[in-house]
């Protein structure tokens, strides 16, 4: 868990934040997670880097601040995160984000430059390639397949959840006392109805926004902080090929990306959550702009 949390104030209600090593000297990192997770997919992180003082919104929507109202969206959400510095008294962080909290921290360096020192994407922050014609809201389910899904579901308790997670093909095997208490976090209401704090609407809307918005496509036009992208090996489900699997391609398509780099023997989950994903994470945070 985390050191200190945090209630901050932001338009339709208050953000859940969470924050490791507070008295750390050294510049912040503001980590922004993926689409249904949660502050919690930064444990592995803040377990590398305990030298770093770490902030970590729950995204409105998700996690404990599920009730915050109101429009979602990349803009929103890049708002919301300028709330979050001034309200931890963080003139300027380094900026990582996670899957659709890549493209959330694309949007934030938009926006907000003088509040960013660099941006570190992961497995996230770029368009993704999408079948042709695909409808945005197929596409949704395409992408993120079982994960959705389970947004409507209801388990009897803790434990169901967690079996629910062993069946998923990039948790088989993974017993680890984080990921327990990452997924117990997700669920709220009571046994025997526990469902995941985030719904399909709020992810749905945020997903089409990630893909087919203004604003992301403005802020990697501009991309005016430095910017690295770091992919992972396997995707979603650990399958190949991964969200990202011509690291070329990317390349040319985005010169001004500072950097790009594979992260072996991960997929779209334990590029995070993990030790060794954690680790790449953390050493690309640590490079100077």
């Amino acid at each position: 868990m985390t050191d200190r949390t945090h209630a901050v104030a932001v338009p339709g209600g208050t953000l859940h934040v969470g924050e490791w090593h507070p008295d750390a000297g050294s510049l912040p990192w503001l980590l922004v997670h993926g689409v249904t997770a949660s502050h919690l997919a930064w444990s592995w992180v803040a377990r590398e880097a305990a030298d770093v003082r770490l902030v970590a919104p729950d995204l409105r929507g998700r996690g404990r601040s599920a009730d915050v109202e109101g429009p979602v969206g990349m803009a929103r959400h890049a708002d919301d995160l300028a709330l979050v510095l001034d309200a931890t008294g963080i003139d300027r962080a380094v900026v990582v984000g996670h899957s659709m909290g890549a493209f959330v921290s694309a949007v934030f360096a938009d926006r907000h430059p003088d509040r960013v020192d660099r941006v570190i994407l992961v497995d996230g922050g770029l368009p993704l390639d999408l079948p042709e014609g695909m409808p945005p809201r197929e596409a949704v389910r395409h992408v993120l397949g079982p994960t959705a899904a389970r947004l409507d579901m209801r388990f009897a308790d803790r434990a169901a959840y967690r079996d629910f997670w062993r069946e998923h093909p990039a948790f088989v095997g993974r017993e680890d006392p984080l990921l327990d208490t990452y997924f117990a976090y997700d669920l709220v209401g009571v046994e025997p109805k526990l469902r995941p704090a985030t719904t399909f609407a709020t992810v749905e809307a945020d997903s089409i926004d990630q893909n087919t918005g203004v604003d992301i496509a403005r802020a990697l036009e501009r991309m005016p902080r430095p910017t690295m992208l770091l992919a992972a090996e396997r995707g979603l489900r650990g399958e190949v090929p991964p969200l990202y699997p011509d690291l070329t391609v990317v390349r040319e398509a985005f010169p001004s990306l500072k950097d790009v780099r594979r992260v072996p023997d991960t997929d779209h989950y334990s590029i995070v959550m993990s030790d060794a994903g954690a680790r790449a994470v953390v050493n690309a945070a640590r490079t100077p702009s």
